[in-house]
C-alpha cells in the first residue's frame, strides 16, 4: 500500500496522505535532489535485454533493502525537469512481473500510481516502495556471456545512487531480518501475556478466552496523530457499527457490543476498555486495548452463558465450554477495530494479527453452537482439544469490507477446524 509520509511530504510541508500530481510537480519545480529514498526517472521502465539486469528490479530492491522510497518516472534525474510520461504506455502488471521474476524474496507491498494533471497534458508514474522487513532482497539475472548461469547481487541505496552490498553487509542484513522477526514475535507475546495476566487469575469460574493481538509491521510515521481518549471511544463505536454491518444475518453479539457502556481509561501508552471491574459475576468478560503505536488487543470470555437455551445445565457438558458464535463475532470485531485504529493513526503497513483461545490450565474444550438463533448444542463431530494453536492473519488498513470479512472468516475457520468442524460466522 502507498505510504502516507514520504520525502515529498517532508519537503513540501504537506500533511500525511496520498501523493498527488501537484505534489510531484512542485517538488520537481523546486529541484528536490535525489536521495536514498527518492529517485527521479525520465523514461518508463524498460524490459531487460541481452541478458542484462532488469534495471527496475534493481532499483526497487535497492530501496526495499534500505528504508523504502519513491521511483518517480517523467522527471529528468539531474535537472528535475518534469517531461512527463505517456500514461497509455504504463504497464503495471508487466512491471510487477519483472520484479517478481528478478527479486527474491517476493515484494508484495509495492504501489504503482499514475498521476495526471487536471488538463491531462502531463503525467507521472510513481512506484512507492516500503522498507521491507524481509530484507535483504537479491536481484537475479544472467550475464550476457553466459545466459544459462544465474547470478545474484544485493543492491542498496547509498545517498543518491545504487551500490552493491559486500558480503559482510549481506550477513548483517540477514541478522537484522531475524532480529526484526524475533522482536515482532516478542512484542506480540508480551501483549498476549499482559492481557492474560489481567484476565485469567480473577475468573469467577474456569473459562476459555479468545485473545487477539494486532500489530503494525512497521513503526508509525513520526507525524502520526496522538490517540486521545475521545478518539479511542469513537473508534470503538465506529468499529462496533462496521462489524455489525459485516455480520450480515449473524445474531451473535460481538465483544464490542458489550463495551458500549465502558469508557476508556488510561494505561501505559494505551487506552483500556474493560467490563471486568463491573461484572461482579454477571455478564460476559471483555477487555480491549488501543495502543498509541497502532497495536490492538481484544479479549472475550467464550464460556459465559454458552449453553443458554439448551435445556441443560452448563456443568453437564464435559470440559470448558467455547461459544463458537461468539468466537466468530470476536474474530470480526478485532479485525475491524484494528483496521479502524490503523486508519486513524495513518498506519501505512500491514497489520499482523495473532488470535488464540486459552484457559488458565490445560482442560478439554467443548465447542457449542447456536441453531436458529435460539438453541445451543454441542456438534456431534466436535473434538475436545486441551490446547488450541494460535492462528495468524494479515490485514491491510486499505482493505475493503469484503476482504476484511474474508480474513475474519479465515481466522474463525482455522480456530474451529481444531475442534473438528467448520462453520460460517
Amino acid at each position: 500500500m502507498a505510504r502516507s509520509w514520504t520525502r515529498l511530504h517532508e519537503h513540501l510541508g504537506a500533511q500525511p496522505g496520498p501523493l498527488t500530481f501537484d505534489m510531484v510537480k512542485r517538488a520537481a519545480d523546486d529541484n528536490l535532489a535525489e536521495s536514498d529514498d527518492l529517485d527521479w526517472k525520465e523514461m518508463l521502465p524498460q524490459p531487460p535485454r541481452d541478458g542484462r539486469w532488469n534495471e527496475l528490479a534493481k532499483d526497487v530492491a535497492a530501496m526495499a533493502n534500505t528504508r523504502g522510497g519513491l521511483l518517480i518516472y517523467g522527471v529528468t534525474d539531474k535537472t528535475t525537469i518534469p517531461v512527463g510520461i505517456d500514461p497509455d504506455e504504463v504497464h503495471t502488471q508487466q512491471y510487477a512481473q519483472w520484479i517478481r521474476n528478478h527479486v527474491q524474496p517476493y515484494l508484495p507491498d509495492l504501489t504503482f500510481t499514475t498521476l495526471t494533471s487536471p488538463d491531462g497534458n502531463l503525467s507521472f508514474l510513481v512506484i512507492d516502495i516500503p522498507a521491507s522487513p524481509m530484507a535483504p532482497h537479491h536481484v537475479y539475472g544472467t550475464a550476457a556471456k553466459d545466459k544459462d548461469q544465474q547470478a545474484a547481487v544485493v543492491p542498496y541505496r547509498d545517498a543518491d545512487h545504487t551500490a552493491w552490498m559486500a558480503e559482510h553487509q549481506i550477513e548483517r542484513a540477514y541478522r537484522e531480518r531475524f532480529t526484526r522477526a524475533q522482536h515482532a514475535q516478542d512484542e506480540t507475546d508480551k501483549l498476549l501475556t499482559h492481557a492474560l495476566d489481567g484476565i485469567l487469575p480473577d475468573q469467577a469460574e474456569p473459562s476459555a478466552w479468545l485473545v487477539a493481538v494486532a500489530r503494525p509491521e512497521r513503526p508509525l510515521s513520526r507525524t502520526a496523530p496522538a490517540l486521545a481518549r475521545e478518539s479511542a471511544a469513537v473508534l470503538c463505536e465506529t468499529a462496533r457499527t462496521r462489524s455489525r454491518r459485516l455480520a450480515g444475518n449473524s445474531l451473535a453479539a460481538g465483544p464490542l457490543t458489550g463495551l458500549e457502556i465502558v469508557r476508556p481509561r488510561p494505561g501505559l501508552r494505551r487506552w483500556v476498555f474493560s467490563t471486568l471491574p463491573l461484572l461482579m459475576g454477571q455478564g460476559r468478560g471483555i477487555y480491549a486495548e488501543l495502543h498509541h503505536d497502532g497495536s490492538t488487543v481484544l479479549a472475550v470470555n467464550l464460556s459465559w452463558n454458552a449453553m443458554r437455551g439448551s435445556g441443560r445445565a452448563d456443568e453437564s457438558a464435559p470440559g470448558i465450554l467455547v461459544d463458537a458464535d461468539v468466537t466468530g463475532a470476536a474474530c470480526r470485531d478485532v479485525l475491524t477495530l484494528a483496521q479502524d485504529l490503523a486508519r486513524h493513526l495513518r498506519v501505512d503497513s500491514t497489520l499482523h494479527v495473532t488470535t488464540a483461545i486459552v484457559t488458565a490450565e490445560p482442560t478439554p474444550l467443548t465447542p457449542v453452537v447456536t441453531e436458529h438463533g435460539v438453541f445451543t448444542s454441542i456438534p456431534d463431530e466436535a473434538r475436545r482439544p486441551r490446547r488450541i494453536q494460535p492462528v495468524t492473519t494479515q490485514v491491510n488498513p486499505a482493505d475493503e469490507d469484503d476482504v476484511l470479512r474474508e480474513h475474519a472468516q479465515e481466522t474463525f475457520t482455522d480456530l474451529m477446524n481444531q475442534f473438528g468442524f467448520t462453520r460460517l460466522m
